[in-house]
């Protein structure tokens, strides 16, 4: 009999990549005897090597190498030769939709994320919304890998052993952790505007903690050239904080320290879900978004997204990619820098 070998599927951006991870991880320890290889971009590969020992990476350069049908088709030939018995595709676009075609031709086992697109349309329309909690990506993700013949019980903490990554990777200048210590991450960018807390406001933010707690250390993470210049910045003007990018090299790195920190100030964005990963807490700071579209962090808590519930006009995108209804941004800027503070203290005194 044909050992069980399945293909999961997922590109796209960094942070819907991560939350496939909890996913993998449940199957792999709850099926030790299938084989999982598990396709992505090439950034991906620290969620996953060392996840379990029957979870194998397959990177997938979709703008170089496997662009265009050419290179759909070359991927295809690539993944026939291993042998798969079963495809679960977690992403559900036009890339994966050939694939999928592909193996169905070839007479396998297929299935593909339902991403209950009507459900969040009904929830961020500008009037008359639906307020529903729609389907978590986890749950969407899982329901495939039930339809394929292995259902999954969640259950995930960190990539890393509880004692977290290993600090002695990194450069000396981030040392070893006191026991005394509290060391916060901030990471105040998002790949959208309608996600994004103003940047003036998160340096109040900064300012308040670094003021109101001396001793901690304040971690600033992004990674385009213009957030490294602010970052900067603001830790030339706050010496309690440290550019991550400026000292560490890569994700595997940034993964490691995150393990460490005792809470993450995110956006919603790939920085709440790769902190979620390494078991951290994450405060999430949410405008045009809304929990409810599905994107939570992995077992983050719901007291720990500030957001403004009292805007009628929120949810107005599931990815905070659309113009502001009202022009005034009042999601984002009706956020006291206060409320954040507020919530990050009383969540580590809890």
């Amino acid at each position: 009999m044909k050992t069980p070998h399945i293909l999961i599927i997922r590109f796209s951006a960094m942070g819907d990549i991560a939350m496939t991870v909890p996913i993998v991880y449940s199957l792999a320890k709850q099926y030790p005897n299938v084989r999982i290889s598990v396709l992505s971009r090439p950034f991906a590969r620290p969620f996953f090597q060392g996840l379990a020992s029957n979870v194998c990476f397959m990177e997938a350069d979709l703008k170089g190498e496997y662009k265009g049908l050419t290179g759909l088709n070359k991927l295809y030939r690539r993944l026939v030769a291993k042998q798969f018995t079963d495809i679960a595709d977690l992403h559900n676009v036009l890339r994966t939709r050939f694939l999928r075609f592909r193996f169905l031709l070839g007479g396998y086992s297929v299935a593909h994320i339902n991403k209950h697109k009507q459900g969040k349309k009904l929830l961020c329309r500008e009037e008359n919304k639906v307020f529903i909690q729609q389907p978590t990506s986890f749950q969407n993700y899982a329901d495939v890998l039930k339809e394929l013949g292995y259902p999954i019980k969640l259950e995930f903490t960190s990539i890393f052993p509880p004692e977290g990554g290993d600090l002695q990777r990194l450069p000396n200048i981030i040392g070893n952790k006191q026991k005394e210590e509290c060391w916060i991450g901030i990471a105040p960018f998002a790949a959208h505007a309608g996600k994004m807390y103003p940047q003036d406001k998160m340096e109040l933010v900064i300012r308040k903690l670094t003021e109101q707690h001396p001793s901690w250390r304040l971690f600033l993470f992004g990674g385009g050239k213009e957030e490294i210049e602010v970052l900067n910045r603001w830790a030339t003007q706050y010496p309690q904080c440290l550019c991550v990018a400026s000292v560490l090299k890569g994700l595997e790195q940034e993964l490691i320290l995150m393990s460490h920190l005792d809470t993450m100030v995110s956006m919603d964005s790939a920085n709440m879900h790769l902190a979620s990963l390494t078991g951290t807490r994450v405060v999430s700071v949410w405008g045009a978004t809304h929990p409810y579209c599905g994107f939570m962090g992995w077992q983050q808590k719901e007291e720990d997204a500030v957001q403004i519930n009292t805007l009628s006009c929120r949810p107005c995108s599931v990815f905070g990619n659309r113009p502001c209804h009202r022009g005034d941004f009042a999601c984002m800027n009706n956020i006291l820098p206060e409320e954040i503070v507020r919530r990050l203290e009383e969540g580590l005194h809890s």
